[in-house]
């Protein structure tokens, strides 16, 4: 455990980010799996596609994943939509 004050600081700091991005990342891996079983049954499928592709959005804007990562699921997505 660190002595000084600032060092004290950034573990709390970084825990609550660490949190955060955990939520974050477990929220999205559930809604494109909720779009990927739309797509295969068919039911309901453009509603949760835009969902997953927001969050997939959201969750590049606040950094937790890259953008580059987010352009290839959301294409992945979107491809699965398309053949279906």
């Amino acid at each position: 455990m660190p002595n000084i004050k600032s060092a004290k600081k950034r573990v709390k700091v970084i825990a609550t980010k660490t949190s955060r991005n955990k939520a974050i990342k477990s929220n999205l891996k559930t809604c494109i799996k909720k779009a990927n079983g739309a797509i295969q049954t068919g039911s309901d499928a453009d509603a949760s596609v835009r969902l997953a592709i927001k969050k997939i959005d959201q969750a590049a804007a606040k950094g937790v994943m890259h953008k580059n990562t987010a352009a290839r699921k959301k294409s992945a997505i979107a491809r699965k939509v398309n053949n279906a």
